[in-house]
């Protein structure tokens, strides 16, 4: 039910919701269950008895899925807020927050502006010999810059952490490859803090260092696993969320003149982007510390538990029988749950909003007759199960 090369990611949306709310399946010869209804994932998203500790699975435990498995690397990340629950959870959290504040997010709207201002003017310059790709040229780099700002990472290294979470997600890169990438990731990270710890500046990675938030600082190993998956999740959803708002807008000329004119805020357009078209496509995974009741369905103790998240956002009894049209006007535009819900909501949320909300208006100033450069069916995913991720995404300037 799950296609690992994402070849009908429409198709599959609806037949998962036809499945119901809460379904079985198979993730690349594993079997698990996934939530595809907006209630229950609310309600299971904050339960206890759900957690993100991989020892709790019993595929794992008895050695069924190892570190071959190809999507392993989306679970078994090391130490970090992503990988745990309860007080752990709360305590490396609440130094992440601490580190990543309003302020610091304040601060970095200027660099943010200047760099869609250059990559406006790279789009210029790559569409003299006709279309362009706005993946490769705008999407893609811009938010990579922006978090390795914040963090302070040297843009000479952009293009490598760029080229390594690439490998990272795709599902066409062989295991081997993929566990070496992971590796020098981890020692890239591991350097980078170590030089922070020394010599702090006035970036993410030494807040994350210093702070303590009245008790004791993180540990080498937390900061490395919560910068891992911070640039992860701060660049990925991001590039994701750009394009589809772009291809939805351009796939719906009626609503884009509601956006245009100021009838519609451009905040609510990217919330029913979100809802609609979210750059999350599954995400793994929780475990069932206990059996689970579910109506008439029991998730069993060891099980793992997959948040089917475009389909969640597809649920026709809160968005309506019309949950499969993107609307701008839609009244339930804001009620998605597209990055997450309870105590692992994303942190970066904030970010990849910002992001979006100052790149796409000006996107659209500087190219207002913007349009497709191949027939909307060409336009189509790369083979990452997790992230609704396009392969590129021709475009003619006007």
């Amino acid at each position: 039910m799950i296609d690992p090369l994402v070849g009908d990611l429409a198709g599959e949306t609806g037949r998962l919701r036809e499945a119901g709310e809460l379904t079985r399946i198979e993730l690349l010869g594993i079997p698990a269950w996934t939530v595809t209804g907006h209630t229950l994932a609310r309600q299971l998203l904050i339960d206890p008895r759900l957690v993100k500790d991989i020892s709790s699975w019993s595929l794992w435990r008895h050695g069924v899925v190892t570190r071959q498995w190809p999507l392993i690397g989306m679970i078994d990340v090391g130490v970090s807020m992503f990988t745990v629950d309860g007080p752990e959870h709360r305590r490396l959290r609440i130094k992440t927050t601490q580190a990543l504040t309003a302020r610091r997010l304040d601060g970095i709207r200027p660099f943010i502006e200047s760099t869609v201002a250059g990559l406006l003017d790279d789009l210029t310059t790559a569409a003299d010999t006709g279309p362009v790709d706005l993946k490769s040229v705008f999407a893609y780099p811009l938010p990579m810059r922006v978090i390795s700002e914040l963090m302070g990472v040297d843009p000479a290294d952009q293009p490598m952490l760029l080229d390594w979470y690439k490998k990272f997600f795709s599902l066409l890169t062989p295991q081997d490859e993929r566990l070496a990438v992971i590796e020098r990731m981890g020692e890239y990270f591991t350097e980078m803090v170590r030089t922070r710890t020394t010599t702090p500046a006035d970036d993410l990675t030494s807040a994350l260092i210093l702070a303590t938030d009245g008790g004791e600082r993180l540990t080498e190993a937390e900061v490395v696993g919560n910068l891992q998956a911070l640039v992860a999740a701060g660049h990925e959803t991001t590039v994701s969320l750009i394009l589809t708002t772009v291809r939805a807008l351009l796939a719906h000329p009626e609503q884009f003149e509601l956006v245009r004119s100021g009838q519609v805020d451009w905040e609510v357009a990217i919330e029913e982007a979100l809802r609609w078209d979210g750059p999350v496509t599954h995400l793994l995974m929780r475990f069932a510390t206990e059996d689970i009741t579910v109506g008439d369905t029991v998730i069993e103790e060891g099980s793992g538990v997959v948040m089917s998240y475009r389909t969640i956002g597809r649920d026709t009894t809160v968005h309506g029988p019309d949950a499969d049209t993107f609307d701008i006007t839609r009244p339930t535009a804001k009620r998605h749950i597209s990055f997450g819900h309870g105590p692992h909501i994303c942190p970066g949320a904030a970010l990849a909003r910002l992001e979006a909300s100052i790149a796409l208006p000006a996107l659209f100033e500087r190219f207002p007759d913007l349009s497709l450069g191949v027939p909307a069916e060409q336009i189509r995913n790369l083979p990452v199960l997790t992230q609704n991720d396009l392969a590129e995404f021709p475009v003619l300037l006007g």
